[in-house]
């Protein structure tokens, strides 16, 4: 029988690595989960997903007059190991974002 799992979590998370690029313009990233949008900081850390199904996992940057770097993809259910994501953005505020699985 499966533990109690604490309200709030689920059992699959996924390590997200944002590299904050030379020149950032005061620019913030943005992480989506499945079209929410949660503000986050640069560095290491570790978003819930779902249990079941696919998640769709995009991150962009804002800097208060637009947004750029946008990035998504995917991330697999049935079971898979938990995976780890690093963003990456160009140095030019039109250029694309990059989200790559490292595992």
């Amino acid at each position: 029988m499966d533990a109690t799992q604490p309200s709030g979590t689920t059992r699959r998370r996924i390590e997200l690595r944002l590299r904050k690029p030379a020149l950032v313009w005061f620019a913030r990233p943005t992480v989506v989960v499945d079209g929410r949008g949660h503000p986050a900081q640069w560095g290491t850390g570790t978003w819930a997903v779902s249990d079941a199904g696919g998640t769709e996992i995009a991150v962009y940057l804002y800097n208060r007059v637009w947004r750029f770097g946008a990035a998504s993809t995917t991330v697999g259910g049935g079971g898979a190991a938990p995976a780890v994501l690093e963003y990456r953005v160009g140095v030019l505020p039109t250029a694309r974002g990059r989200l790559v699985s490292l595992r």
